[in-house]
């Protein structure tokens, strides 16, 4: 057990020094003055519920634990189908770095807008990983340009999208506004494993059960899975089948492995070696 964990620590201790050491191009996000905005639909899919734990999971990394980071919850767009409310965990998971553009979004927007205006005028990037639509990233973007016209958006804020049902279900005229007024990139799913990102989608995996370490990451993932279990499929909303089979889907964290440069990492179990802690 001694050598298991001292092969574990000195795995992540390189992990963790490999990625502070990556040339700022390769990384492309720079932690010193950056800001990570992650946006979640929540709106029919589960697979949020998974991706806000494994977001936070990643955060607890040591080498990431100081990065300038923030969360919005119910950034859908022209969807049908229920919400999938994820207030609990992401107070849970977040506390004061999220706010809920659900309930209210117009609050939201000028929230958003107050924390990216920060960043961007203090000379960092704001870097969107759209676990969901661009509605609310158009609507952001809009009022940063009201308020500060000096702004190049189009240099200075980054999305990342890895859904073409996401694109799909964007209204087109939003979709076209952040095509042409930020730097958008559309990279592979990651629903899938061996493409160019991870693949975070695994039918019937539980082992975070055994790899998962720290009592607050425990206590947040079993309340992912719960959460999961009871709105995957309930009241037409979608069926995740990789939930129903007691596995776990947080695909949308590929978009934030791209920002900070592990698109290399291969899939769920590798994750949870990495970041089980």
């Amino acid at each position: 057990m001694k050598q298991t964990c001292i092969f574990i620590f000195l795995t992540l201790s390189a992990f963790c020094f490999s990625w502070a050491n990556k040339p700022e191009m390769e990384k492309r996000f720079n932690a010193e003055k950056d800001l990570l905005v992650m946006q979640f639909d929540c709106k029919t899919d589960v697979d949020d519920i998974h991706s806000a734990a494994a977001f936070k999971t990643l955060l607890s990394c040591p080498d990431f634990s100081a990065i300038n980071y923030f969360a919005v919850a119910g950034t859908y767009g022209i969807q049908e189908g229920l919400y999938v409310p994820p207030n609990e965990l992401f107070q849970q998971a977040f506390r004061d770095n999220w706010t809920d553009a659900h309930t209210n979004r117009a609050k939201a927007i000028v929230k958003m807008k107050t924390i990216t205006l920060e960043c961007l005028q203090n000379g960092g990037n704001v870097w969107i990983a759209e676990a969901g639509q661009s509605d609310f990233s158009a609507a952001l973007i809009k009022a940063i340009q009201n308020d500060a016209p000096e702004i190049n958006t189009s240099e200075r804020i980054h999305i990342v999208q890895h859904s073409d049902w996401n694109e799909e279900v964007t209204s087109a005229n939003s979709l076209a506004y952040v095509k042409a007024n930020c730097n958008y990139h559309k990279i592979p799913d990651g629903n899938s494993v061996g493409n160019g990102t991870p693949g975070f989608r695994t039918p019937g995996y539980n082992d975070w059960q055994t790899k998962v370490k720290d009592t607050d990451l425990i206590n947040l993932w079993e309340l992912a899975v719960e959460i999961g279990l009871k709105y995957n499929g309930k009241n037409g909303r979608y069926n995740n089948l990789a939930v129903a089979s007691g596995g776990l889907d947080f695909s949308d964290l590929c978009e934030v492995c791209w920002i900070l440069g592990l698109q290399e990492m291969k899939d769920t179990d590798e994750f949870f070696n990495t970041f089980g802690r």
